[in-house]
């Protein structure tokens, strides 16, 4: 590759040293250009284009192959059907990693310290209940103890209540939750 690029550089070079002979003999100053001149001409240009793209395209053109480069692997492949139309979706999680939103932060760090609180005693509920049951007795409850409806400070009572359907409403939670509940 050294070679390609000195014999380059020699073109230029040469191809710049190229002197052009004055024209003497005709004194009314119009340009005559020889053949041998537009030939010169010419080829000076065509050399600097080739420079140029020789400059532009050095990255590529100095780059070592691999052996990589040389077999036909599968990833080297055009993937852009697979990456729009992929099974895989949103909810791919890697292995080895977990959710960790302010939620699941909560809900790991009350098991592990089992201040889980039982959400079915919130709502008066058996563990089997089903999604009606919870539901309605969530909103007699909410109906019953809102704070607007009291009149006293039962905030704390109604996020609890909100706290407990939020989880047992959700199958996936609710599947969780039960999980690690223990009484």
């Amino acid at each position: 590759m050294n070679r390609i690029s000195v014999f380059a550089i020699l073109l230029i070079i040469f191809g710049t040293l190229q002197t052009a002979y004055p024209q003497s003999n005709n004194l009314d100053m119009e340009l005559e250009v020889t053949d041998e001149e537009k030939i010169i001409l010419f080829s000076g240009f065509a050399i600097a284009v080739i420079a140029i793209f020789m400059f532009l395209a050095r990255d590529i053109i100095l780059r070592k192959k691999t052996s990589y480069d040389k077999e036909e692997h599968e990833s080297k492949k055009e993937k852009t059907y697979e990456k729009y139309h992929s099974d895989w979706g949103d909810d791919y999680e890697e292995l080895g990693t977990r959710k960790n939103s302010k939620e699941d932060r909560e809900f790991r760090d009350a098991v592990l310290n089992n201040e889980l609180p039982n959400y079915y005693k919130i709502l008066g509920l058996s563990k089997d209940a089903t999604q009606e049951e919870i539901k309605k007795n969530f909103r007699e409850l909410a109906k019953k103890n809102h704070p607007d409806k009291t009149k006293e400070d039962s905030e704390k009572q109604m996020m609890e209540l909100n706290k407990a359907y939020e989880i047992l409403s959700d199958k996936e939670n609710k599947e969780k939750y039960d999980r690690y509940l223990t009484d």
